[in-house]
């Protein structure tokens, strides 16, 4: 890493929920947010359900979103990387951030190194035990022949039918996500450490929990999961020895 430099991480800013004018206030704050941090910034990740829905047509994508789209045109062309992944509120992401905005995307965890520290990425759905109904579900949705039987529904349709489902979900699943659940029972954690039996890593960040967590694994092995947007605005950031979950205020 480059003297001075840091590392932001940030995911499940769930933008369009729970409506047009509360969206648009987040919205604002995250690209302050992004621009406070482009000033030491040497790489950006983003790591899933940035929106609450997203379908890409072929030539069309969901309105809305401008001044997030246009923050991160705007870091891309400067030099920073943004790195992006598909969460399950928008996995149906295709090729419009990689060839518009320069944002890299990904679909499943990757792991980095940055000054000798190993990082394992993602965004987590699907991972660890258990919620095996979503993971089916998940395979459904990741299915070609699933995602063109969509595409045949006109856009105001689709958009209107699925933006009900997700918002839906969004709030019916809002309580369970201020709980802890303790080390045993929290997958992601779970799925770290086996993860840690056959490889090291110092730090397994992830969103889609929504509840901001920072767990010692072990001696040397953090879980960070991200939290979300609509009620903590919290991140994490890497300064190229260590690795602090904020909030912003």
């Amino acid at each position: 890493m480059n003297a001075g430099k840091k590392i932001y991480f940030a995911s499940d800013f769930h933008l369009g929920v729970p409506d047009f004018e509360k969206s648009l206030v987040r919205e604002k704050l995250i690209v302050k947010w992004l621009d406070e941090i482009k000033q030491d910034a040497q790489e950006i990740y983003l790591m899933g359900d940035v929106f609450d829905f997203w379908f890409e047509y072929k030539h069309t994508v969901p309105k809305g979103f401008s001044r997030l789209l246009g923050k991160l045109a705007e870091i891309t062309d400067s030099g920073i990387p943004v790195t992006f992944f598909t969460g399950n509120h928008d996995m149906w992401m295709f090729d419009y951030f990689p060839k518009e905005l320069g944002v890299n995307i990904f679909r499943n965890p990757i792991t980095r190194e940055y000054n000798g520290k190993k990082f394992y990425l993602g965004h987590g759905d699907g991972l660890g035990p258990g919620d095996h109904g979503y993971k089916f579900i998940k395979k459904v949705f990741a299915n070609p022949v699933c995602q063109w039987l969509f595409a045949r529904l006109h856009p105001n349709f689709a958009m209107s039918m699925a933006n009900f489902w997700s918002n839906k979900s969004r709030l019916s699943n809002g309580p369970l996500d201020e709980k802890f659940n303790g080390e045993e029972n929290e997958w992601l954690v779970v799925y770290s450490k086996e993860i840690l039996i056959k490889e090291h890593f110092d730090y397994f960040i992830f969103g889609h929990r929504h509840l901001p967590l920072d767990i010692k694994l072990n001696n040397s092995s953090r879980y960070i999961n991200l939290g979300e947007w609509v009620n903590y605005k919290s991140f994490a950031v890497f300064d190229g020895k260590n690795l602090e979950l904020k909030y912003y205020k």
